[in-house]
């Protein structure tokens, strides 16, 4: 017998949270879906992009190493990540603390 499939998507809350240097994203499918997860400030603007896969139903999750899209360190304070599928994206908060 294979593992459960879970019922619906899900973003769950990173860990560590508060964070340095480095937390793990990690999230739940139903089904096989194409999902973006995307890191901004608390302003709205987009810091890092974790990457777009095509994956399985199941749980997944994401290393996060405090890095911009730039390779530069971030600087400590909340950050949003988001997860977006083709139908489901949801948000939550995190704190990098120096």
């Amino acid at each position: 017998e294979g593992a459960e499939l879970p019922n619906g998507f899900a973003l769950h809350q990173n860990y560590p949270n508060p964070f340095n240097p480095t937390t793990t994203i990690s999230y739940t499918l139903p089904l096989r879906a194409q999902v973006s997860i995307v890191i901004y400030d608390v302003l709205g603007r987009r810091v890092a992009d974790l990457g777009t896969y095509n994956q399985a139903a199941g749980t997944h999750s994401v290393l996060w190493d405090g890095l911009d899209r730039y390779g530069s360190e971030v600087a400590s304070g909340v950050y949003l990540y988001r997860i977006l599928t083709g139908n489901f994206s949801e948000t939550k908060r995190m704190v990098l603390m120096k």
